[in-house]
């Protein structure tokens, strides 16, 4: 078992986001899982700092911190070329310390960027595989040439390549991007406070992605972003959700929106949601129950996503009070 951080970098700006996760490395968190976007939630209060800059930096603020992105889109705003060069870079500079984290994207991050239309679901995950495939052909071999569907690579060399494979978790919020984890990822990334049965779901799909890839399900690392406002105050733990009130948004309530003024707007108008995607809790041992399904599931890798802007606080109190019982039940 790992416990992480998430490093909002929708909400919070790469300065803050450096000094509190040097804190999350003191506090004993072991992972911190950084949000890649162009584009934030909220216009008004909003972040958005490069990740591959940020990822450089924070490497160097820690010593022991496995650091990742959670998750980086590689087939739009960014060619995979590019992904595959910065992270053979972040993984020389800090040896298994890196992990590449993607996932097909949201359009509010990738249109407003590029000026490209907004592929349909299929082909973001032609998309997104290609794009892994064309990654890890540039760290395995000396000299690529690729042509595929959608990219194309010709006399391409990575000349620093790490020792240490860095490796690729795949974010899947359905069974197919499941399957597809299973097949071609060291590992997937999924997020918490949805429908109990979806993550039965997507980790038998897992399993079958990696079955039908001749490998062994087992080795295919789980990792879960969990969405928790813990504190000793209810109503501060309860008040903290409201800048995440987005995420509560049905997917039909944001479709096509791509503009965070117009995002911003629909999440005030469903702030008294806000904090269903979260456990919201003062009591750590119902924190421990509530997180139990999870790794009765098979998820070894807990990335604990905190809304509040007080994140000094939650690390401090997480830490003190949760992340102990943690370890005590799961190792």
């Amino acid at each position: 078992m790992r416990y992480g951080w998430k490093a909002s970098a929708e909400q919070f700006g790469p300065r803050d986001l450096i000094a509190w996760t040097q804190l999350a490395e003191r506090r004993g968190f072991e992972l911190a899982g950084l949000s890649d976007h162009f584009q934030p939630w909220r216009h008004s209060s909003g972040h958005a700092p490069n990740a591959l800059a940020w990822l450089g930096a924070a490497g160097q603020a820690t010593q022991r911190l496995t650091l990742g992105t959670s998750v980086l889109t590689p087939t739009m705003r960014y060619h995979p070329s590019i992904v595959a060069q910065a992270f053979a870079t972040l993984g020389v500079l800090y040896p298994g310390r890196v992990f590449l984290g993607v996932g097909t994207g949201e359009s509010m991050n990738e249109t407003p960027a590029t000026g490209a239309d907004w592929p349909g679901a299929k082909e973001r995950r032609l998309r997104l595989a290609e794009a892994i495939e064309l990654i890890g052909r540039l760290w395995r071999e000396e000299r690529v040439e690729f042509s595929g569907e959608f990219y194309r690579a010709e006399r391409a060399t990575i000349y620093d390549r790490p020792e240490v494979p860095v490796p690729v978790y795949v974010a899947a919020s359905g069974p197919l991007a499941a399957r597809l984890a299973g097949r071609v990822g060291d590992g997937f990334i999924c997020t918490s406070g949805k429908r109990p049965e979806l993550y039965t779901e997507l980790t038998d799909a897992v399993a079958e992605g990696a079955v039908a890839a001749g490998r062994d399900p087992a080795t295919v690392r789980r990792m879960i972003e969990i969405k928790v406002s813990y504190d000793t105050d209810s109503e501060a733990a309860l008040r903290a959700c409201d800048w995440w009130a987005a995420l509560a948004l049905a997917p039909e309530e944001k479709l096509g929106v791509e503009d965070p003024i117009e995002m911003e707007r629909l999440a005030d108008a469903a702030i008294d949601r806000a904090h269903t995607r979260f456990i919201v809790s003062t009591d750590p041992d119902e924190v421990v129950e509530r997180i139990a399904p999870y790794v009765a599931l098979g998820f070894t890798e807990l990335v604990f996503h905190a809304p509040g802007p007080d994140q000094p606080r939650f690390l401090e109190l997480f830490s003190r009070d949760v992340l102990p019982r943690l370890r005590a039940r799961f190792g």
